[in-house]
C-alpha cells in the first residue's frame, strides 16, 4: 500500500507542475485551464490536439516509461505553439516545466497553423522526419514496456550454473513467475541495470555514473503473487550484498538454483548437498560435478578437451620435475574418468576441503582493505571491518564450501534469539534487508534504540547455490536471499554463444561457436532432453517480414490500378 501512496504523491506533484507551466496554453487550445492539472487527461488533450493516438496518454505516468513519454508529449505541445528549433526541443527535454512555463507566460505565444496546404517543402520534409523519429521513439518505448513489465534478457557470464546453464547462454526471464515486483526507481535509462558504464578508474565503484535517479524512489511492493519460489527452481535475483546500488532492484542480477526454501535446513558434507538431512534431488538437466586435480607428466591439449566437453575452466601449473598440475573447477565423474585415460595422466583426484578448515577456495576471507585474514579474532568477526562478500556465511563459523552447516533458512514469523554467536547470522537481515537500526553496545544488542535479545523475521528467505558447486559464488558466501530480491524464473534460452565470455579462473578461452541446439529451449523444466524450438522462431520472423513485404507489394499494385 505504501508503494501506491508514494506513487500517487509523485503523480500529483508532476500534475501540479504540469498545470502551473501550461494552463494558459490549454486555455489557448480552447480548454479549461484546470484540465492542465488533471493527471492523464492533460496529456490526452495534447495528443488529441496534435493528432496522435490518444491512448498513449495511459503511458504518461508509468515508471521508467513515463518520463520518456512525457518528454515526447511536451515536445508535441511546444511544436503546437511554434517551438520547433533545436534549442527549443533541448530545453523542453532537460528543463520541461521551466521552459514550458516561459512559453506559457509569454504574451506573444500563439498556436501555429499546421495545415499542410501552407507548408513549405522544407517544413514538409521536417514533418516527415518528425514522424519517422516518432516511430523510432515509440518502438523504443514498446521495447521498454516489455523489458520493464514483462520479461528481461539476461546473459550467463560465469560457469556457476554449468552444465545446466552454459557460459554464453542468453535467457529471457519471466518477471511474473512469483508475482510482479513493481519498479522502485521510476526515473531511469531504459535497458540499463545499474550503471551507465564502468569507468574502470581506480577507486570506489560507487562513483560510476548511475542509470537511474536515486532521489526518486518507491518502496518494495509485489503484486499478483499467486505462487512462491519452490525448491529446485532456477531463479534470477538481485545480489543481496551489493554495496554500489542502494536500490535492490538495481543490484547486479544473479542466477542460481534455489536449493532450500524458508524453514529448510541446508548442509554440505564432503562437497555433497543435503536439505533437511536428505541428499539433494538431482534433476534430469543437472550434472553433478566437482573440482578435480590432474597430475600429468606431459602437457594436455586443453583446446581439444574444450571441443569435446565444452565448459572446462582450468588452471595449469608447471612442476619442477617437468610435469604439470591441472585444476579443473567443474568435472563430472564421467569426464574425470575420460581424462584419467588420456596419455601422460598419472593421477586424477577430487579436491574436498577438510572439516574445520577456514581456508576458502577462490574466495578467501579479507578485511575491508583487501588483506587476507589469517587468524581472525572473534570480537571483530561480525563488525563492519570485515568485507563479508569474501567470507563464508556466517563469518564466525569455521565452515567452507565442502563442509558447511547445518544452517536453518529463516521464515517469516520466526522469532530468533540474538547474542554474540547468532548475530552474524541475522545482522544483515535486521539492518539491511528489513531496515532497522542495529547496535551492539558493550555486548548488549539494540534494535531501533531498544535493548533486546530477540527478533521476529519479517519476510521469507532462500538459499541460492550454483549447480557447479566448486566454482560458484553463492549463498554460502553472501548468505540468505530475501524474497524481495527475487526477479523471476528464466523461461528459455534465446541465444547461446560459446566463447562469448571468458571462463573465469581459466587460462584458456573456449573457441567461438553458435550452439544452435540450445536456442529456444525452456530452462526450468528439469528434463534431460529439452526440445529446441529455434526453427519456430525463424519461421515467425520469416512470416512477419514476408507479410510486410507482401503488403507493400499489394498496396503498390492498388495504387497503380487507381492511377
Amino acid at each position: 500500500m505504501n508503494y501506491f501512496l508514494t506513487y500517487t504523491v509523485y503523480v500529483l506533484i508532476l500534475s501540479v507542475l504540469m498545470g502551473i507551466s501550461t494552463w494558459k496554453l490549454f486555455k489557448k487550445l480552447g480548454y479549461s485551464p484546470l484540465f492542465a492539472f488533471i493527471p492523464f487527461y492533460n496529456y490526452f488533450i495534447i495528443l488529441k490536439e496534435t493528432k496522435h493516438p490518444k491512448w498513449w496518454a495511459l503511458l504518461s505516468y508509468l515508471p521508467i516509461v513515463g518520463p520518456i513519454m512525457m518528454s515526447v508529449f511536451h515536445l508535441y505541445l511546444m511544436k503546437k505553439f511554434g517551438k520547433n528549433l533545436f534549442k527549443d526541443q533541448l530545453l523542453t527535454v532537460i528543463l520541461p516545466f521551466i521552459y514550458m512555463a516561459t512559453v506559457n507566460y509569454s504574451k506573444d505565444t500563439e498556436i501555429e497553423d499546421e495545415n499542410d496546404l501552407y507548408l513549405t517543402e522544407e517544413e514538409k520534409n521536417a514533418k516527415k522526419k518528425d514522424t519517422f523519429m516518432g516511430s523510432i521513439t515509440f518502438a523504443v518505448v514498446f521495447a521498454t514496456i516489455i523489458h520493464v513489465f514483462v520479461t528481461q534478457p539476461f546473459g550467463i557470464p560465469t560457469g556457476s550454473m554449468e552444465r545446466t546453464l552454459l557460459v554464453g547462454d542468453f535467457l529471457f526471464v519471466n518477471k511474473w513467475s512469483y508475482g510482479y515486483r513493481l519498479p522502485m526507481r521510476p526515473v531511469a535509462i531504459p535497458f540499463l541495470q545499474g550503471t551507465i558504464m564502468d569507468t574502470g578508474e581506480p577507486g570506489n565503484p560507487k562513483d560510476d555514473p548511475k542509470s537511474y535517479l536515486e532521489a526518486v524512489k518507491l518502496p518494495y511492493e509485489r503484486i499478483f503473487q499467486f505462487s512462491k519460489p519452490q525448491r529446485n527452481d532456477i531463479v534470477v535475483f538481485n545480489y543481496p550484498r551489493d554495496s554500489v546500488h542502494v536500490s535492490l532492484d538495481r543490484a547486479d542480477p544473479y542466477v542460481k538454483r534455489l536449493v532450500a526454501v524458508a524453514g529448510d535446513t541446508f548442509e554440505m558434507k564432503n562437497g555433497r548437498l543435503f536439505v533437511n538431512g536428505k541428499p539433494e534431488t538431482v534433476l534430469g538437466d543437472q550434472e553433478v560435478q566437482h573440482k578435480f586435480n590432474v597430475l600429468t607428466d606431459q602437457q594436455l591439449d586443453i583446446q581439444t578437451l574444450y571441443k569435446a566437453y565444452g565448459f572446462l575452466p582450468v588452471e595449469e601449473v608447471p612442476l619442477q620435475n617437468g610435469g604439470f598440475l591441472y585444476s579443473f573447477q567443474g568435472l563430472t565423474n564421467k569426464v574425470a574418468a575420460d581424462i584419467k585415460g588420456l596419455p601422460g595422466v598419472k593421477e586424477v583426484k577430487e579436491e574436498i576441503m577438510d572439516a574445520g578448515s577456514s581456508d576458502i577456495r577462490y574466495f578467501p576471507r579479507k578485511d575491508a582493505n583487501g588483506n587476507v585474514l589469517a587468524n581472525e579474532k572473534h570480537e571483530i568477526l561480525w563488525s563492519s571491518k570485515i568485507d563479508t562478500t569474501n567470507c563464508i556465511f556466517p563469518i564466525n563459523k569455521k565452515w567452507n564450501q565442502d563442509q558447511y552447516g547445518p544452517l536453518k533458512i529463516p521464515k517469516k514469523g520466526d522469532v530468533v534469539t540474538l547474542n554474540d554467536e547468532t548475530l552474524p547470522e541475522y545482522q544483515w537481515i535486521i539492518s539491511q534487508y528489513e531496515h532497522n537500526k542495529l547496535e551492539n553496545k558493550n555486548g548488549k544488542i539494540f534494535i531501533n534504540g531498544k535493548e533486546t535479545n530477540q527478533y521476529t523475521i519479517q519476510q521469507d528467505y532462500y538459499m541460492m547455490v550454483g549447480d557447479n558447486r566448486d566454482a560458484s559464488l553463492d549463498a554460502r558466501f553472501f548468505g540468505f536471499v530475501p524474497e524481495e530480491n527475487i526477479v523471476g524464473k528464466p523461461m528459455f534460452t534465446w541465444m547461446s554463444l560459446q566463447g562469448a565470455f571468458k571462463d573465469q579462473g581459466s587460462t584458456y578461452q573456449a573457441p567461438f561457436k553458435i550452439r544452435w541446439d540450445r536456442m529456444f529451449k525452456a530452462t526450468n523444466t528439469g528434463e534431460a532432453n529439452k526440445t529446441s524450438y529455434w526453427w519456430i522462431a525463424a519461421m515467425i520472423l520469416i512470416l512477419f517480414f514476408g507479410w510486410e513485404y507482401f503488403m507493400k507489394l499489394f498496396k503498390g499494385k492498388n495504387k497503380e490500378e487507381e492511377i
